[in-house]
C-alpha cells in the first residue's frame, strides 16, 4: 500500500528553499547535477571531502589564514579537519550583522516569567559582544582560559558566549534550575577563571533565589577569579560573596558595567579545531562527559542544518523552546549565522496555560517554531486548538526534538496548528553537534517518521552483529567522520573514555545508542527513533547518566543499592522508574506481588504500594529535585532484593530496560554472565505485570 504524506512542499517553497540554491550553485561551480534528495544525500557521504568543502565554500566562511586539506584520514577516531586554517566563531556567526541592512534589524527578541519583552538589534549584539570582549581581556581572560555561566536565557548569556569564543577561551553553561550537585560535577573538572552567574529567576510564577548557591559555588571552585554578575530576580546590584575563601573572595563585578562602553568587536582567529565549548552528555557510570567541540566544526554544521535543513534565513524569526543546559540552547545562538531574528524564552512553557508559548508565537510573527515532542503530547491531550484560538499564519516550519514524535503528534501539528508547515522532527545528539535524521523543505512529511539522513552525515542502522540492515529496528550507527564531532573530553588526555564511549562497540564506528528504524520512502530514506538503546537518561531535554543518580540515591544510609531506567518508547510518555535496595534486608519485599501487596501482579503498582517507607521515598525524591534536577525524579520507586549485576560488576542498566519494555528476557540479559542471575526474576515477574 502507498504511503500518503501528510505534507508536500509547493512548487513555490521548494523553488525558493535554500537546499534548491545550494543546488544550483553545486552544479556551476562544481559541475554536479543531482536530482533528487538521497542522490545529493549520497554524494555527501561518500565524497564527505568534497561536501564540506562545497560548505565552506557556499557558506562563505571568514578565515584568516587559508586551510592546507580538508581532511587527513577517513577513519574515526582522530580526524583532523581544515588544518592551517584559522577562523573564529563568533566572528562567522556575527557577520550578518555588518551588513549595512541589518544594523537596526532585531537580532534577539526575549520574553520571560522575570523580566518584560527586551530586544536587542544587531548593532547593539555586535556593541555588546565588543565591550564584553574587551572586558574580559582586562580581567585576564586569555587563549584557552574557561568561564562557565550559571544563566538562564536570556540575551546577556548569548552576548558572554559570543564574547568568551571571541577571546578564544573556552564556554560551558549550566541552567540555574540546576541543583548545585550537577553543577558542580561539570564545571569543577574545568577549573574555570570566570563565572557569570544571575541572583535568582521565576519559573511557574514562583521565585527561586538562587544566591546562596552561588555562594556555594564560588566556594567549591576555587579558581575563579572573577564573578560576573546580573541581577536578574532583585532590583540590587550587588552579590553577597564576604563568606568565601577566608574573608578573601574574588571581586564580583557588574554585567551592566562591563558593557556600558560600546566597542567594536575584538576576534581572535584561532585554528579550526581550537575548543569552543563544553557541553555535556553524561555515561552510566562517572562524572558527566565534558564534551569539547570545535569553533570550525560548530561554524560548518551550523550553515548546512540551519540553511539547507532548517531553511532559515534573513527574514525569518526563528524560536526554539530550550533551557541554557540543552544543546539547543546552543543551536538557537548559532542560527544568528543565516542572519534570522532569534526569540529567546525563559520561564515554564505551561504557566499560566499550555498557550503561552503560541500566543507568544502569535506576537513575534514566528516563522520557525521550534518545541519538543512532549510539549506537543501535552497540547494534544489537553486538547488545545492553537490554530483555531491564535493568528499564526507567518509559521513556515515547526521543529520537534528531545524525544520520538507519535503518529498522532505530526497530525495533530497538521489538524491543530496549521495545515502547511514544514514539521521539521530532528534526532541528533549533544554528542555529535549535529542531526542523524532531519527534514527537508523540499521533501514530503509522513506521519511518525523523521524525512531524510542529514547531508554529510552517514546514518545507517547496524544489527547485533554489526551488518547494516533496512527498514528493521537496530543501532544507529555514523560510519563516516563529520566536522563537528568532538575533538575529545576534558580530562581525558589519552582519549580512552572518548573511544569507550562510541567506538567500543563496532571500532571505527560511531555508535550512538539509539534504536532507529530507517525506512526507504520514493524521495528519500526517512527514519523512526525508538528511544535510547543505552542508559543515558534524556528527561525533556536534559540528559543525565545514572551515575549522577545514584551518587544522590546512594548517599543515604537507608538504601545499599540502586538502579533506575527511563522506560521511554515511540508514543509513550518517559517513565523514570527507581529501584533501591534497602540496608535492611528484611525491609524489602521478596517479589513483585509483595510490591504490589496483592497475589496478582497485573495492576502496575502505585506509590504507596512500592514497598518504599514513606520518608525514605519523600527524602529521595526531595535530594534528587534540589541537587540534581526536578525533571528527573524518578515517577515511582520501588523496594527490591538485589540490583542484577554482570560478573565484571557492572549495573545491568539497558537489559532490565529491554525487559520492562516487554522484549524477550532470555535474549535481553544472558545469565551465563551475570554475577547473581538470581536478581533477574524479580524484574521478569514485575514487567509481566506491568505489560499485561
Amino acid at each position: 500500500m502507498t504511503k500518503e504524506p501528510l505534507w508536500s512542499p509547493s512548487p513555490q517553497r521548494i523553488a525558493e528553499a535554500q537546499i534548491t540554491t545550494y543546488r544550483a550553485w553545486l552544479k556551476q561551480h562544481k559541475g554536479l547535477h543531482f536530482d533528487h534528495y538521497e542522490a545529493l544525500w549520497q554524494w555527501s557521504t561518500e565524497e564527505f571531502e568534497a561536501f564540506w568543502e562545497s560548505i565552506w565554500e557556499y557558506g562563505e566562511v571568514i578565515s584568516h589564514h587559508p586551510y592546507q586539506r580538508v581532511v587527513n584520514q577517513q577513519e574515526m577516531p582522530g580526524v583532523s579537519w581544515f588544518e592551517g586554517a584559522t577562523l573564529n566563531f563568533a566572528e562567522n556567526i556575527l557577520a550578518p550583522g555588518t551588513q549595512a541592512e541589518s544594523v537596526n534589524a532585531p537580532a534577539i527578541v526575549a520574553e520571560s516569567e522575570t523580566r518584560p519583552r527586551v530586544e536587542v538589534s544587531w548593532q547593539s549584539l555586535l556593541e555588546q559582544t565588543g565591550a564584553l570582549t574587551a572586558s574580559l581581556k582586562q580581567l585576564g581572560l586569555e587563549l584557552g582560559d574557561r568561564a562557565v555561566a550559571y544563566l538562564p536565557n536570556i540575551p546577556e548569556t548569548a552576548v558572554a558566549l559570543l564574547s568568551v569564543s571571541s577571546c578564544g577561551a573556552i564556554w560551558s553553561v549550566a541552567s540555574p534550575d540546576m541543583g548545585i550537585g550537577s553543577v558542580l560535577d561539570r564545571f569543577h573538572q574545568l577549573e574555570p577563571k570566570i563565572l557569570f552567574t544571575i541572583d535568582g529567576y521565576r519559573y511557574k510564577g514562583k521565585d527561586y533565589d538562587r544566591r546562596e548557591v552561588v555562594v556555594d559555588l564560588v566556594k567549591q571552585l576555587p579558581s575563579v577569579e572573577t564573578v560576573i554578575f546580573i541581577p536578574y530576580l532583585h532590583a540590587s546590584n550587588e552579590l553577597d560573596l564576604s563568606s568565601v575563601r577566608k574573608g578573601k573572595p574574588p571581586p564580583v563585578v557588574s554585567y551592566a558595567e562591563i558593557i556600558s562602553t560600546p566597542a567594536k568587536p575584538d576576534f581572535t582567529p584561532v585554528p579550526f579545531a581550537h575548543p569552543l565549548w563544553i557541553v555535556y552528555s553524561s555515561g552510566t557510570t562517572g562524572m558527566p562527559k565534558a564534551i569539547i567541540h570545535s569553533h570550525g566544526g560548530t561554524i560548518l554544521q551550523s550553515i548546512k542544518h540551519t540553511r539547507l535543513h532548517f531553511d532559515v534565513g534573513p527574514s525569518d524569526r526563528y524560536f526554539w523552546f530550550s533551557s541554557t543546559g540543552w544543546i539547543m540552547w546552543n543551536n538557537v545562538i548559532t542560527t544568528l549565522i543565516s542572519g534570522a531574528t532569534i526569540l529567546l524564552f525563559d520561564g515554564n512553557p505551561g504557566y499560566p496555560d499550555l498557550n503561552t508559548l503560541w500566543r507568544y508565537a502569535e506576537r513575534e510573527k514566528t516563522t520557525f517554531y521550534g518545541i519538543s515532542a512532549t510539549f506537543i503530547s501535552l497540547c494534544r491531550k489537553a486538547g488545545i486548538t492553537p490554530g483555531a484560538s491564535f493568528d499564526l499564519s507567518s509559521l513556515r516550519t515547526v521543529g520537534s526534538t528531545g524525544s520520538p514524535l507519535s503518529e498522532e503528534g505530526y497530525r495533530w501539528i497538521y489538524e491543530k496548528v496549521h495545515p502547511d508547515v514544514l514539521l521539521l522532527s530532528v534526532s541528533g545528539g549533544t554528542d555529535p553537534a549535529a542531526g542523524f535524521l532531519s527534514a527537508c523543505p523540499i521533501l514530503p512529511v509522513y506521519a511518525g517518521e523523521m524525512s531524510c539522513r542529514e547531508l554529510g552525515v552517514a546514518t545507517y542502522v547496524y544489527d547485533d552483529n554489526g551488518k547494516p540492515v533496512m527498514d528493521e529496528v537496530g543501532e544507529l550507527v555514523m560510519t563516516k567522520p563529520i566536522p563537528s564531532m568532538p575533538i575529545g573530553f576534558w580530562g581525558d588526555p589519552d582519549g580512552q573514555r572518548y573511544y569507550e564511549s562510541y567506538f567500543n562497540t563496532f571500532p571505527g564506528v560511531w555508535r550512538h545508542g539509539d534504536w532507529l528504524q530507517l525506512i526507504p520512502n520514493p524521495e528519500a530514506v526517512g527514519g523512526i527513533i525508538f528511544g535510547r538503546s543505552d542508559a543515558t537518561i534524556n528527561r525533556h531535554g536534559i540528559r543525565m547518566g545514572t551515575g549522577e543518580i545514584y551518587r544522590v540515591v546512594e548517599s543515604f544510609p537507608e538504601v545499599a543499592d540502586s538502579l533506575v531506567v527511563d522506560l521511554e518508547y515511540l508514543g509513550q510518555p518517559s517513565y523514570l522508574a527507581l529501584f533501591v535496595v534497602l540496608t535492611d534486608p528484611e525491609a524489602a519485599p521478596a517479589s513483585s506481588a509483595e510490591v504490589s501487596g496483592k497475589a496478582s501482579t497485573t495492576e502496575k503498582p502505585s506509590l504507596s504500594d512500592t514497598g518504599m517507607p514513606e520518608t525514605l521515598r519523600s527524602g529521595i525524591m526531595n535530594k534528587i529535585r534540589t541537587n540534581l534536577s526536578a525533571r528527573h525524579a524518578p515517577d515511582e520507586i520501588f523496594a527490591i532484593q538485589a540490583v542484577p549485576y554482570t560478573i565484571t560488576g557492572k549495573k545491568m542498566e539497558v537489559p532490565i530496560k529491554k525487559i520492562l519494555l516487554g522484549k524477550c528476557a532470555a535474549t535481553s540479559a544472558n545469565r551465563d554472565s551475570m554475577g547473581n542471575p538470581e536478581s533477574i526474576d524479580w524484574f521478569v515477574e514485575f514487567a509481566r505485570g506491568r505489560n499485561s
